[in-house]
């Protein structure tokens, strides 16, 4: 009983292993990775949409965008400059302030507080070293709220 165990487990492992060989073409065995070299790769675009009308409404910004030939993911540093196809983050500064932040993340940018007027969104794609691939300039005005007063302050 013992020896026939043994005997339906060595068919078991070669029928795998047959399976496994026959499975694969020989130009199959040879051929490179599915991604293509990041020099072979288009250059990251940037596409941000006007602020969400409903919303604006009631002064809170949401920008959508999209992006080209770059995901946009939570990495950082030398390394990650490799990976293909290429990864990064969104630099967002407002009203040319100092203090750009990071956005690293798919979803809409959403930015709420900011006074009545006009303001100047400028979105940029930063590779993992924070160097600037791509770059889109959004103007959006914040409408006065019903029943504020502006010259009240916290």
């Amino acid at each position: 009983m013992q020896t026939s165990v043994k005997h339906l487990a060595l068919a078991a492992a070669v029928a795998v292993h047959g399976v496994a060989g026959w499975a694969q073409t020989p130009t199959e065995i040879g051929r490179p990775a599915a991604v293509l070299p990041l020099a072979a790769e288009a250059p990251p675009k940037l596409f941000v949409y006007p602020a969400l009308p409903e919303p604006l409404a009631r002064g809170v910004v949401i920008l959508q965008y999209r992006t080209e030939n770059m995901r946009i993911i939570p990495v950082f540093g030398q390394g990650a400059t490799e990976v293909s196809p290429r990864v990064g983050h969104l630099h967002v500064t407002v009203d040319d302030r100092p203090g750009t932040w990071a956005h690293t993340s798919g979803d809409p940018i959403i930015v709420v507080g900011l006074k009545p007027g006009e303001h100047k969104f400028l979105v940029e794609v930063a590779d993992p070293t924070h160097k600037i691939l791509a770059r889109e300039t959004v103007s959006v005005i914040v409408p006065e709220q019903p029943g504020s007063n502006a010259a009240h302050a916290h």
